[in-house]
């Protein structure tokens, strides 16, 4: 083997990144292994076209953890947010309503739809607010063990539980009745606007194989409302998600991590049920004492790692993950900005085509059955109305988060369908944008095929695993697996497929690292 290191972190993604980097500051050697040429997987910025810079996986930033963000000093490492304000402008038919980040600015504008949802809303937003307070620490804790809880592991639950009985009896039995409902039922409770309660169930539904009134699809309502608990928000990355990737490569290469782009591994190597490194596509074999995987469950059990290593009852739950992706996105460079009559001040930097749950539901019914939707809800993002230096003067940037694009079509296959979706959000940003098709100076569009090539992200999954109640907490990736350690000895879990999951968290590698430094004095040299 032509080297030796500490630990190999196959995968760049930025949970990946923020592993590599906590792991270096230990004075670990960690060598970090990436297939693409840069690093940040689908947290990327690519060019469209000549002086067109666009995040073509992920949008926005709101998730990533304050630990990690103080930890790491990536303010210094030039990292900048932008804030949405208002976060976001739901459309339908002649009609729209904007969500600002002040509760009581948008109470305001709901005054003119429903004074009995205004009413609501503050109640709702507090309700939200405190359940994801007390969801808030479980980002940055290893999932108990439940066969055999520890004392500690004990004392933490109870730690946790006597917090939220603190919130008081009426919102505790909310918080235990919400999980398993449909966001519908949940949203028609609170609310009878339908652009509201449409778009927040988009909060609740993107990226998931699931419609509005699919059971325990409410409980995707309470992360969106994790920024609010640290006092941030949803906001974009200044020059373009890469900037993120940027910042977090550089914190790991400070402390002393090793990267390697264009270096894609081929198989992790084992002997005897204990890990030894890694062999690359080209036949360089590199060994470790620990290999921490970032890329996901399927793809690190089922291509990179000997089966043999593996029972036949561990191999069933990964094969079982569920993970059929769903998003697929369109990014287009602009002409200049297009008129929005919706809004009178102009378009927003992020807007929503959902008119109605009905119109979600019909969309999902669709992919049910293996098809396109044929009328999909779009998330629409446009950065440069906060971050012009993204285009050229007076030209903008416009991505399309498309749902639902099913990964496995039926019938047909995404070489085909693909521009063919591309023109349907032409269409569907034409009726709200008029003139918006001649103002198209580049057009990309990533398929749910696309997003397995390019990120790496299996199935398209954007979450590398769906993010339902039977796959969260101690059932993810799989029950009896959720501590980021794996059937094989020395090999961990860093990304989104373990534990909190998926999203711009950086708590998968977090977390990931920690128990690999508490595992070191018995890890064999």
């Amino acid at each position: 083997m032509a080297d030796s290191y500490d630990v190999i972190v196959v995968g760049g993604g930025h949970n990946g990144l923020v592993a590599a980097a906590y792991l270096a500051r230990s004075r670990r050697r960690v060598l970090v292994l990436e297939r693409r040429p840069v690093v940040g997987g689908a947290v990327a910025t690519d060019d469209l076209a000549p002086g067109f810079h666009a995040s073509t996986g992920a949008d926005l930033c709101g998730l990533l953890r304050p630990e990690i963000l103080e930890d790491l000093n990536l303010a210094a490492r030039g990292l900048r947010f932008l804030p949405l304000d208002p976060e976001v402008t739901a459309v339908g038919d002649h009609a729209s309503l904007r969500i600002w980040r002040d509760v009581w600015r948008t109470q305001a504008e709901l005054m003119t739809k429903s004074p009995r949802d205004a009413e609501a809303y503050p109640r709702f937003t507090a309700f939200l607010r405190d359940f994801a307070t007390a969801l808030d620490p479980l980002f940055t804790m290893t999932p108990p063990n439940v066969a055999a809880p520890s004392l500690g592991e004990q004392i933490d639950i109870f730690r946790r539980a006597f917090a939220v009985r603190r919130l008081g009896k009426k919102t505790m039995q909310q918080m235990l009745r919400m999980p398993p409902m449909p966001v519908r039922d949940f949203l028609n409770e609170w609310f009878e606007t339908e652009l509201l309660k449409a778009s927040l169930a988009v909060d609740a539904l993107i990226g998931t194989f699931q419609g509005p009134f699919s059971p325990g699809t409410a409980f995707g309502l309470v992360p969106h409302f994790l920024p609010a608990v640290h006092g941030s928000g949803w906001s974009f990355v200044k020059g373009g998600m890469g900037n993120l990737a940027s910042a977090l490569a550089l914190a790991a290469r400070d402390a002393g991590a090793t990267i390697r782009t264009g270096a894609e591994v081929s198989r992790i190597t084992s002997t005897d049920g204990r890990v030894t490194g890694v062999e690359l596509s080209n036949g360089e074999r590199i060994a470790a004492r620990v290999v921490a995987s970032n890329t996901d469950p399927k793809r690190t059990f089922m291509h990179l790692v000997d089966p043999e290593e593996l029972g036949p009852e561990f191999l069933v739950h990964v094969r079982n993950i569920e993970m059929n992706g769903v998003v697929a996105k369109v990014n287009f460079a602009l002409e200049r900005a297009p008129p929005f009559p919706a809004v009178a001040d102009g378009v927003p930097a992020h807007f929503r085509i959902c008119p109605s749950l009905e119109y979600l539901e019909r969309a999902y019914d669709d992919a049910k059955y293996g098809s396109a939707s044929v009328a999909p809800f779009l998330d629409v993002f446009v950065p440069t109305i906060v971050d012009p230096d993204l285009a050229p003067s007076g030209k903008h940037i416009l991505s399309a988060v498309v749902q639902y694009a099913p990964y496995d079509l039926r019938p047909g296959t995404w070489d085909t369908e693909g521009d063919k979706l591309g023109d349907k959000v032409v269409g569907l940003l034409e009726e709200h944008m008029p003139g918006f098709e001649h103002l198209v100076v580049a057009r990309q569009v990533l398929t749910p095929r696309d997003l397995e090539t390019r990120f790496g992200l299996t199935e398209g999954h954007i979450y590398h695993g769906e993010m339902t109640l039977d796959q969260s907490l101690v059932l993810r990736p799989v029950p009896g697996w959720s501590q980021y350690r794996t059937p094989v000895e020395g090999l961990y879990l860093c990304g989104s497929g373990a534990h909190p999951g998926g999203g711009i968290t950086g708590a998968p590698g977090y977390n990931a690292a920690r128990e690999i430094l508490a595992d070191w004095i018995r890890i064999p040299s």
